[in-house]
């Protein structure tokens, strides 16, 4: 016993390979944590180009924006293939299929990089955080390299860091960063994976902290606790109505997905110029305000308390559904997050119930859990974001009640959905991603 204990001793400390292993899992992180720093400056100055130029002509994205969508499309088929839709997708599929190599390059990585800033220049309603759980997950599947990984490493370990390091970088959420990755990409973990997971996802954050003068995504946010009767209706009306928004959301997606699979693939740069039709249709009722990340929009709500134009979340509802029906890069967690904030507004405006703040909150959350089938993810990723604790409870029940509304419309899990149609493609079925 103790020499078979001895020698385990010597095997992981003093194996020359064990270090290697977990040298490569290291500096992953701290290429994730840099890299996604980098995408998420860029990003910001992409919408912030689209939204100078919408202002200095407003006629523009009229031409601009179909047009620029048309060529994102083009240039992700001819150059990179694979690199279409939010890329949580794709990384889920890595996880059953056996040409990984496919989706987990780094040149994917850099043409999805690429691709997500050019759609935002355009006034594509995407926002960066799936595109990083990609990016993440190719630069650490691409560790390999420097060292031999045992199975289960290479099969999950890898990827599940890259994405749960994606989360926590793009977001500045490291236990968000760990609860997506066990809540939405797992399926067989073992426990031997846990500390890599959560070491990756520290040492990404910490990097993207350093480097990101912004410490939580939307700054600063006290709504306070739900004491009252009011403040607990409220958390009843943003869970169901967000909620149901969320699932129909979802629902859209894969309907449309599917049903428009064998148009998308003999006419995709047409259904491109279409959708971005649509989407620009919907910025002019605004004032643009619906096309972009709508980060902006939900930074000013949460923070300031100044609430979009009425209907605001409608037509971001759509905006979002035109962008990704697109098939052009790009996620769909700032404008989820930008659209429930729109909801709790416009409830607030119908039903003051609560306090703006709170029912901003709650709506993000509920409209999340709702359409991305995650719904500890989206309190934590909330609470996190915010800096505030203090309405974890109300959070919480909000998610869990937008969660079970959801599935009235929409019983499939969103990106699990997708990454099915995307491995039934790879296996000679029809699917988009």
């Amino acid at each position: 016993m103790k020499l078979r204990r001895r020698r385990y001793i010597s095997h992981v400390l003093l194996s020359r390979h064990a270090w290697r292993v977990r040298f490569a899992f290291l500096l992953g992180a701290l290429l994730v944590g840099a890299v996604s720093s980098a995408f998420g400056v860029l990003s910001e100055q992409a919408n912030r180009l689209f939204s100078q130029m919408a202002a200095a002509e407003p006629m523009a994205p009229l031409l601009v924006t179909p047009l620029g969508l048309v060529l994102v499309v083009w240039l992700a088929r001819r150059f990179f293939p694979g690199s279409e839709g939010s890329g949580i997708n794709q990384v889920i599929a890595a996880l059953e299929l056996r040409a990984k190599d496919k989706y987990l390059t780094l040149k994917l990585a850099g043409g999805k990089i690429l691709l997500t800033l050019l759609g935002q220049s355009c006034g594509a309603s995407i926002g960066r955080e799936g595109p990083t759980v990609h990016v993440a997950a190719a630069i650490m599947y691409s560790m390999r390299r420097l060292a031999r990984f045992p199975a289960d490493y290479m099969a999950r370990g890898m990827l599940l860091a890259g994405g749960a390091a994606g989360i926590s970088a793009a977001f500045n959420t490291p236990l968000a960063g760990v609860v997506f990755a066990f809540e939405e990409m797992l399926r067989g973990f073992t426990s031997r994976l846990a500390g890599i997971v959560v070491l990756s996802v520290v040492l990404s954050a910490l990097v993207s902290m350093l480097l990101m003068e912004q410490r939580y995504y939307f700054g600063t946010a006290a709504a306070g606790s739900a004491q009252g009767p009011g403040d607990w209706a409220a958390v009843v009306l943003c869970g169901v109505v967000a909620g149901l928004a969320g699932g129909l959301f979802a629902f859209l997606v894969l309907r449309f997905s599917r049903a428009m699979a064998p148009l998308v693939a003999t006419h995709g740069l047409g259904v491109a110029f279409v959708c971005g039709a649509v989407l620009v249709l919907m910025g002019a009722l605004t004032d643009y305000a619906a096309m972009g990340s709508g980060y902006d929009v939900a930074k000013a709500l949460v923070i300031d308390g100044e609430a979009p134009a009425p209907l605001y979340p409608l037509y971001k509802f759509i905006a979002s559904l035109a962008s990704y029906l697109s098939g052009i890069p790009g996620g769909i967690f700032a404008p989820a997050l930008s659209t429930g904030a729109g909801i709790g507004a416009d409830l607030h405006r119908l039903l003051p119930v609560a306090p703006l703040n709170l029912m901003v909150l709650l709506g993000m959350v509920a409209y999340f859990a709702g359409a991305v089938k995650s719904p500890i993810t989206g309190f934590v990723i909330v609470m996190e974001m915010t800096d505030d604790q203090n309405t974890l409870l109300a959070l919480m029940t909000a998610a869990m009640i937008g969660y079970g509304v959801s599935f009235l419309l929409s019983p499939q899990p969103l990106y699990h959905s997708l990454a099915q149609m995307l491995v039934a493609r790879e296996q000679g079925g029809t699917g988009r991603t």
